[in-house]
């Protein structure tokens, strides 16, 4: 199945359009990392990347994200060329990596208040402290970032990107270090976020987090889209049969 937005002569309405990709396409030097990459995304979807090691998908989220420029090809959030955009955009998007942007020396409220100030979030307190229970770090807001598991990090690093209320999460990995009740916690998080109208873009290895999430799914290989489906029974389909997602 193709899906909407993959091909040049469908597209929606544009008052759900939230990102719009054409021809994207990166280079290093002689190397191609991204070739002629075509993605539409709209308001409360929820994408999974997927490929093997290499295959571009954390390039392609650097890119989405204005922290690597393209060779060529166009990309637009909410309708802006992102050459133009600056603080306005990136208030909405909220974004983990894998760094996940934390000072080790610093306690997990102290990141997420210096976070909250950069943002501006009016009511950095009470924020924090929600974000806490929800993804279950209330007991550790007082604990240095260092002295927390890789799990923990990658749970604060969540909370850091949801601090502003972001219409889009673009998350690499999101489920890296995370154990089986924290998984857990990141998907029942994430679909409460897309049901109340936000967006994911998320890389992962794991077809059962895809599985459980993605409406939409893309499969890279060597910078290419290889297959693109729609719809939760297409997706589950694919992750079940695709031979590719063996190399995963």
């Amino acid at each position: 199945m193709i899906c909407p937005g993959d091909r040049n002569d469908f597209i929606r309405p544009s008052s759900t359009r939230v990102l719009e990709v054409r021809a994207l396409t990166k280079r290093y030097s002689w190397r191609t990392v991204l070739s002629r990459i075509d993605l539409s995304v709209d308001a409360g979807e929820c994408v999974a990347i997927l490929g093997p090691n290499g295959a571009g998908k954390t390039t392609l989220l650097r890119l989405l994200v204005g922290l690597v420029r393209p060779t060529s090809g166009s990309i637009e959030w909410f309708g802006r060329p992102a050459g133009d955009f600056g603080a306005a955009v990136r208030s909405q998007l909220g974004v983990v990596m894998h760094r996940i942007m934390l000072d080790p020396e610093l306690t997990v409220a102290e990141n997420l208040r210096y976070y909250a100030r950069l943002y501006g979030v009016p009511d950095a307190t009470e924020r924090i402290q929600a974000l806490g229970e929800e993804l279950g770090l209330t007991d550790r807001l007082g604990d240095r970032v260092r002295s927390l598991s890789r799990g923990l990090q990658q749970r604060v690093a969540l909370a850091r990107a949801l601090l502003h209320r972001p219409r889009v999460l673009l998350l690499d990995e999101p489920d890296t270090g995370l154990d089986r009740a924290a998984r857990i916690c990141l998907v029942e998080l994430l679909e409460r976020f897309c049901s109340s109208g936000g967006t994911v873009l998320m890389t992962t290895h794991a077809s059962e987090l895809a599985g459980q999430l993605a409406e939409r799914a893309i499969y890279l290989e060597r910078g290419r889209i290889v297959w693109s489906v729609c719809g939760r029974d297409e997706v589950d389909f694919h992750l079940r049969t695709q031979p590719r997602l063996m190399t995963v």
